[in-house]
């Protein structure tokens, strides 16, 4: 078996203790108010801000052994600058200031996972990024054009209030074929190892930045632009 499936079937737990997150069963359900959407994209710009710091980590860390991982990084960087930026426009569309929301502290539980980020790819090994990569863009595809359809239609939200879900849900599709192919070259059970229980780490903390939504943290700190 490539290293892809296996990875998909070892988490497979994991992946389900985030699906099951009650938030998420609510908005496929249309039990959910424009505060929860915000307070989701208000979390989602805490760790997206993220993402390409983390992925210039990576790149600094892999070693020349592994060159062709590291232009993988380059290519995962150009494509992820400014994506921050889509959600708080996304915010601003909600009716809410943006600039609140860039100076907002995040829920614990998303610290936990921005911290558990840098320490597993300083500390263990800069391929336990990866782990993060397969849940966020994984989950992407799973969930983000049909939750971004289901709060349109309740919500009655413009097409630019969701830029941050529609693009990811069609851009990651990419993505996660790019990441199968580059996971299929790890081939070392160590390197694989580090991924899988990354990944495992990974789905538990995003499903709890789900959870946590159910008690709006910071949310009612926005305020509503006129």
């Amino acid at each position: 078996m490539n290293f892809y499936p296996s990875l998909l079937e070892q988490t497979s737990e994991e992946r389900a203790y985030l699906l099951s997150a009650s938030m998420i069963q609510r908005c496929f359900a249309g039990d959910f108010t424009l505060d929860h959407y915000v307070a989701f994209l208000l979390q989602a710009y805490h760790h997206v801000k993220h993402t390409v710091p983390l992925l210039m980590t990576v790149g600094g860390l892999l070693s020349e052994q592994k060159e062709w991982l590291r232009e993988a990084v380059a290519e995962y960087i150009e494509e992820e600058l400014g994506h921050q930026e889509w959600v708080l426009n996304d915010i601003a569309a909600c009716g809410y200031d943006k600039e609140q929301a860039r100076h907002s502290v995040p829920a614990f539980a998303t610290e936990m996972m921005v911290a558990y980020a840098y320490d597993s790819v300083r500390r263990i090994s800069p391929l336990a990024f990866f782990g993060m990569v397969l849940v966020l863009e994984g989950t992407s595809i799973a969930l983000a054009e049909r939750a971004a359809s289901t709060i349109a239609g309740k919500l009655q939200l413009p097409r630019k209030a969701f830029s941050y879900l529609n693009s990811h849900g069609a851009l990651d599709q990419d993505h996660i074929k790019f990441f199968e192919s580059l996971m299929d070259k790890i081939t070392d059970p160590t390197d694989q190892a580090v991924i899988v229980h990354a990944a495992k780490g990974f789905y538990r903390l995003y499903g709890d930045i789900f959870r946590s939504l159910e008690q709006p943290h910071g949310l009612n700190t926005l305020e509503q632009v006129a």
